[in-house]
């Protein structure tokens, strides 16, 4: 459990995502398409889809790879989701002809090159919570004062990890060429809190090393799982079973590792989010630079305008450290992780630089509402955050249940971010 920023005004309670139309998110492009180039850059509604899922049926339905596709950011499975996609290999004209199951073509565009992740000003949301007494909405306006003034935590959110929470422990293991451990931890280590029935046996299947009887067991919906696990039968060696994952997904794990640690040293200073210490690397909210504080006392006046706050850090092999008392609590926080930032310099796709994320943002446009509709009562808040922000910690600062909002993609061992953007050093 996180802590709240605002944890002095109660939440309005409530739950999110009960149904897809409840949760809303459209990307805010960082550029527009040129009008020419050898890439198709085009919007997309899709519904009940993950950005993965979504990129491989645009795949199939242009027969082109998913190597030569490319996205700006992760975006929800149980929402209707506007996301923009860049393909290589195709026209415009084909893109807008498409006809894809949850999945709808807004336009079309040429440009010069593969969009990438991060290229991308913000996103614009609007989510309903519902079972909540929707009078409650003058309960939020004093929690929103407080973080228009000071700055939302920038944590990132429990999807980050996956539905098991532990896509960081896989990203520690791939880090440290432990396949053995990446093995257990996505095909075994059952958990009733978790796990259906069919996949609670397979994975006790597995842990009893009987792999045939977990293939058997495995639902057909474990795409990554039972490939996996297929080449393992086939080959019977773990890291030819380790490369049969995704590089996708295993970037996403190894960001995992990132994002726990940046987690950590976050809810070590939220109380002080928006206070300076001597030593900081400072990030600059108008281009994204870091630099270094060597008064606090100085630059205070600058934080207190949200010209730049402190930051935290995204742990890799070239990261700039801080100095002072923000490097002490770093170090603290990275004596949990039982890794080293050399241990990012690795060979091949998995090596990380890292980078400075801040440790606040500031939601924008925000718009509040109760109502009532066909499905019940709720509160509706609209707002935009920039990229690499996570709109459900913003909702457990207004909502305050008991349970966390519920994660952003569906998908076990996935992670949905709401795009990540970082100061890279």
């Amino acid at each position: 459990m996180l802590p709240y920023l605002t944890q002095e005004f109660p939440g309005v309670g409530g739950v999110i995502k009960q149904r897809a139309e409840d949760f809303f998110v459209q990307e805010i492009p960082l550029y527009e398409p040129g009008g020419s180039g050898e890439h198709v850059y085009c919007e997309i509604q899709k519904i009940g889809l993950t950005t993965f899922e979504a990129m491989h049926r645009l795949g199939k339905s242009l027969n082109i790879s998913t190597r030569d596709i490319g996205y700006a950011g992760m975006k929800d499975a149980h929402a209707i989701t506007r996301q923009i996609f860049s393909i290589a290999g195709t026209t415009p004209e084909a893109v807008m002809a498409l006809q894809i199951p949850g999945i709808a073509v807004q336009w079309a565009a040429r440009h010069g090159n593969k969009l990438r992740l991060g290229h991308l000003q913000g996103n614009r949301f609007a989510i309903k919570i519902r079972e909540v007494n929707p009078t409650d909405v003058v309960k939020l306006k004093p929690v929103l004062d407080v973080i228009q003034k000071r700055g939302m935590p920038n944590f990132f959110g429990e999807q980050r990890f996956g539905r098991r929470n532990n896509n960081d422990l896989l990203g520690a293991a791939l880090i440290r060429g432990d396949h053995e451990t990446v093995l257990k931890q996505l095909l075994g280590s059952p958990d009733p809190a978790l796990d259906s029935k069919a996949t609670l046996e397979a994975r006790a299947a597995f842990d009893k090393r009987d792999n045939a009887r977990a293939m058997q067991l495995w639902p057909r919906t474990g795409g990554i799982e039972r490939r996996v696990l297929a080449r393992l039968m086939k080959t019977h060696r773990p890291s030819a079973a380790v490369h049969a994952i995704d590089d996708k997904i295993r970037r996403l794990w190894v960001s995992a590792v990132q994002s726990r640690l940046f987690n950590d040293v976050l809810s070590r200073r939220v109380m002080t989010i928006d206070k300076l210490l001597d030593g900081d690397l400072a990030y600059k909210h108008d281009n994204g630079a870091c630099f270094r504080v060597e008064s606090a006392a100085t630059e205070q006046p600058r934080c207190d305008a949200f010209e730049i706050s402190p930051t935290g850090p995204l742990v890799g092999y070239r990261m700039t450290l801080p100095e002072g008392e923000p490097l002490a609590i770093e170090q603290e926080a990275m004596k949990a992780i039982t890794l080293t930032a050399a241990d990012f310099r690795q060979s091949g796709k998995m090596r990380v630089k890292g980078a400075r994320r801040s440790l606040r943002i500031k939601p924008e446009n925000i718009e509040i509402a109760g109502g009532v509709d066909e499905f019940g009562p709720h509160i509706t808040v609209a707002f935009t955050l920039p990229a690499g922000a996570f709109a459900t910690v913003l909702l457990r600062e207004l909502m305050k249940s008991e349970d966390e909002p519920e994660a952003a993609e569906g998908g076990e061992n996935e992670t949905a971010d709401e795009n990540e953007s970082a100061v890279a050093e």
